[in-house]
């Protein structure tokens, strides 16, 4: 007698009744990752480290795809609007999630409803650096010299509405003086005329920084978050200067997938990421770099996409700022 196949055994044990098929197993293809800001900045770094490990994790290439332009919007569009299938996620920066949606008239993706927050990864904050030119040793010497010399100082960021730029609006609200702003297209392209002298101060990542640091290249004032960084122990927390002690600009990374992606490859991916975040060798990688890991739910990461963007929303109100 013949032997049944595995599926028409199946069939006669349910009395021929049809039975779902098994599911393809996650991941069948490459996966992109999308990181929506320039190749080469800090945001960049961070998402190719998690690539490279989670790729090891998955069995299947982590494709880092650099989708940068509009502050983060255009890769945060195209992933909202891929298949929701786990294959193409986004590695967000907490600006393009929290502070976009104040600032662009015509954002084309809801942070809340059109993706499916899969883990927070990375914790960080921006620095303040000034160039040696500026004759300033500290925060208050910086806000006393900016009161002296009204829109002389510049101050570049990678983009109008990135947290490189609003750390500088909130720091001008709070310490009531007059800057001026200085967009480029990315971070690597602020950092060279930066270093080149053209540009008084900037506020960016601590990685981008460190090195410059270090070896006196650059002067670091204070750091944007609310404690300071391990790499940088010496420099204090902008807050901790006389009548600057509500200024935050605390930054997390994460990764999200488009809506509608099955839950089981939500759980799959979540899973995997906290397993590759975990490990000591990662820990050590990011903070050599002043960025920390940061291991949350899609839960969590929720609420803090609440909580972030009515916050920024008050920060972009009072500059005025709105762009299309």
């Amino acid at each position: 007698m013949r032997l049944l196949s595995r599926r028409a055994l199946v069939l006669s044990m349910v009395g021929g009744a049809a039975v779902p098929a098994l599911a393809v197993a996650y991941p069948d293809k490459p996966v992109r990752l999308v990181v929506p800001f320039p190749a080469g900045g800090a945001t960049d770094f961070m998402a190719r480290s998690l690539a490279q490990k989670l790729a090891e994790r998955l069995g299947q290439p982590v494709v880092v795809d650099n989708k940068a332009g509009a502050g983060g919007s255009l890769g945060a569009e195209a992933v909202a609007t891929a298949a929701p299938d786990g294959h193409t996620l986004l590695f967000a920066t907490m600006g393009s999630l929290t502070i976009n949606p104040s600032i662009y008239r015509n954002l084309r993706y809801d942070a809340l409803k059109n993706f499916e927050p899969v883990a927070l990864t990375h914790n960080t904050s921006n620095l303040l650096v000034v160039h040696p030119d500026v004759k300033a040793n500290s925060v208050a010497e910086l806000i006393a010299l900016a009161k002296g010399q009204p829109k002389q100082l510049t101050f570049a960021s990678s983009g109008n509405g990135t947290t490189s730029h609003l750390s500088g609006v909130l720091f001008e609200s709070l310490a009531g003086v007059d800057l001026v702003h200085v967009p480029y297209k990315g971070s690597s392209a602020a950092f060279n005329d930066f270093l080149g002298g053209r540009i008084s101060m900037m506020f960016d990542t601590t990685s981008n920084f460190v090195d410059y640091v270090k070896t006196g290249k650059l002067r670091a004032l204070g750091v944007t978050g609310r404690k300071r960084s391990p790499a940088l122990p010496d420099v204090p927390a902008i807050a901790e200067t006389p009548g600057m002690a509500a200024y935050d600009v605390s930054l997390w990374l994460g990764v999200l997938a488009p809506a509608g992606t099955p839950k089981d490859v939500v759980a799959k991916l979540q899973g995997e990421i906290r397993a590759v975040m975990s490990t000591p060798e990662m820990a050590r990688q990011l903070g050599d770099a002043g960025i920390e890991v940061r291991l949350g739910t899609p839960a969590e990461m929720s609420a803090l996409i609440r909580a972030d963007t009515a916050r920024w929303a008050q920060v972009v109100k009072r500059s005025g700022m709105q762009l299309d």
